[in-house]
């Protein structure tokens, strides 16, 4: 293990007794009790609504097996919820190969799907597994308005560099920061925005400061209807930034037996980016609740 991964670890560690030393409300106190009763699985989410929905397929077919499981939903951005996987609180999470790889291993070069899942079987910490990847994809994509597109001729990432002075980028925090973000488009695009906005994460303030032209460019997700629902133009990525993702479930060593990897193994392998985006439009347009809309699907598929 190199020292930065060491170092790494050390930090996620340190995350995560902030988190257990903050006060109540905390979405990661799973509040055991030290009793004889049989261990619950815990499963996470992220704080966007596809991956609160893959949460809700995980738990919900692990309990028609009947394991005890306790879902902690919306928890944050990968640097929030990994420091919890690490420490125990959580058991489960639906993760993406490559931003995963790129957490554990920020130097990597892969971006080819079955080369970005072997580096990421090379790149967890012992105590972390990675199951079966699913066929379905969710990327980032850097995105722009359709008008914004048409007046400045734009295709491509690099296409943005004679105008990036005049434009605004937004997102959510950890975007600022990550290679597949801010810090890639200046350090391998050289891209400089004249400004850049505090949104969320792909959700509906990205979508609004879009749509109203508060910003000009953001990234979304490319799973998400409201991509084509605004004409919104996604910006090809010749220069990589923006890796394979496949979905693929996390779990941690400790928690993981037969039942748990052939449940996550089925559902990963009845999933492919179609169904994916159409079962997301349900959450995000229609507005249906995420765990109605996973049970319709475990139980169309036999899952449930």
């Amino acid at each position: 293990m190199t020292r930065n991964r060491v170092l790494r670890f050390a930090a996620a560690g340190a995350a995560a007794l902030m988190l257990a030393g903050c006060g109540g409300g905390d979405p990661l106190d799973t509040g055991g009790s030290g009793d004889d009763s049989p261990k619950t699985i815990t499963v996470g989410s992220a704080n966007f609504s596809e991956n609160v929905l893959l949460a809700e397929m995980y738990a919900q077919a692990l309990r028609a097996e009947g394991m005890q499981v306790d879902t902690q939903l919306n928890i944050g951005a990968r640097e929030v919820y990994i420091p919890a996987v690490m420490d125990g609180s959580i058991d489960i999470m639906p993760e993406y190969t490559g931003n995963l790889l790129l957490y554990f291993e920020p130097k990597a070069t892969e971006t080819e799907s079955e080369d970005v899942d072997n580096a990421l079987r090379e790149a967890l910490p012992d105590n972390l597994v990675a199951l079966e990847k699913s066929e379905a994809v969710d990327e980032d994509a850097l995105v722009v308005r359709k008008e914004t597109a048409e007046k400045y001729d734009l295709e491509t990432i690099e296409d943005l560099k004679p105008i990036d002075s005049k434009l605004v980028v937004g997102g959510s925090p950890e975007f600022r920061e990550r290679k597949a973000g801010l810090k890639g488009l200046q350090n391998v695009y050289g891209l400089e925005f004249a400004e850049f906005k505090t949104l969320d994460v792909a959700g509906p303030l990205t979508v609004e400061a879009l749509k109203s032209g508060e910003v000009d460019v953001s990234q979304l997700f490319t799973t998400q209807s409201t991509i084509a629902q605004n004409d919104f133009v996604v910006l090809e990525d010749p220069r990589h930034i923006h890796i394979a993702q496949n979905v693929v479930p996390l779990v941690r060593k400790s928690e993981l037996n037969d039942t748990v990897e052939r449940v996550l193994n089925e559902i990963s392998a009845e999933l492919d980016t179609e169904t994916l985006t159409e079962l997301v439009a349900r959450i995000d347009v229609k507005h249906e609740n995420a765990g109605a809309v996973a049970r319709d699907f475990l139980t169309e598929h036999g899952l449930i």
